[in-house]
């Protein structure tokens, strides 16, 4: 009787012709559309744990696996230089963003520099996550700007009742402040919470009731 290979010889048979997936492409081909990658993402990390495939950021931000002995593509890193909060890029924020999110759990989608879309679209399980980030700014006004300019692309994205909302900045008393003064109504009603994002990787996560 014919042995079906299992799930990890499934993924490296499918690496070995497509070096580079996504867990969610690999998702995608072995289990289907509507399957959440979380299984496939723990077989990818334990691959990796054994030496049997290496996990390296894409030039789109995702995570592709490839067998050993395939290189991966070479592209410019985003790997964030040594900062403070108060000098974050935007792609820093999303960077430690992503590491925390990961962390936890969740697969991310990152638009990385001026890509178009949403700046990080977070999922885990049924849940959904559509961040707008902005970085710290040169400038007092430019932050009132980027902090009034985010809440309304954040509410032009707000297409489906199944996602959560979230704004995510460098964790900066001035970004704290413009967030304390958003009226309580106007958090209750849209339910947007904030993400405050240390030069460290830390994120603090505030929701709609965490208001003094």
């Amino acid at each position: 009787m014919q042995m079906t290979p299992s799930l990890t010889d499934q993924i490296l048979a499918l690496l070995n012709e497509r070096p580079g997936f996504s867990d969610r492409e690999i998702t995608d081909a072995l289990l289907g559309r509507e399957t959440h990658p979380s299984q496939i993402n723990q077989a990818c990390r334990a691959l990796e744990a054994t030496n049997r495939l290496r996990r390296v950021a894409r030039a789109d931000g995702k995570i592709g696996n490839y067998p050993l002995g395939v290189p991966a593509p070479e592209h410019k890193s985003v790997t964030p230089k040594a900062s403070t909060s108060n000098q974050m890029s935007e792609d820093e924020v999303k960077l430690h963003l992503k590491n925390w999110l990961e962390a936890a759990g969740w697969t991310t989608e990152i638009a990385w520099g001026k890509a178009r879309g949403a700046d990080v679209v977070a999922r885990c399980g049924n849940s959904t996550w559509i961040i707008e980030a902005k970085g710290c700014g040169s400038r007092p006004e430019m932050r009132v700007n980027y902090f009034i300019g985010m809440l309304g692309e954040l509410l032009q994205r707000m297409s489906t009742d199944d996602a959560r909302y979230l704004i995510a900045l460098p964790d900066m008393p001035q970004f704290r402040r413009l967030w304390d003064r958003l009226p309580a109504l106007a958090r209750k009603r849209t339910e947007i919470s904030a993400l405050f994002v240390s030069a460290d990787g830390r994120v603090e996560h505030l929701t709609a009731r965490d208001f003094n």
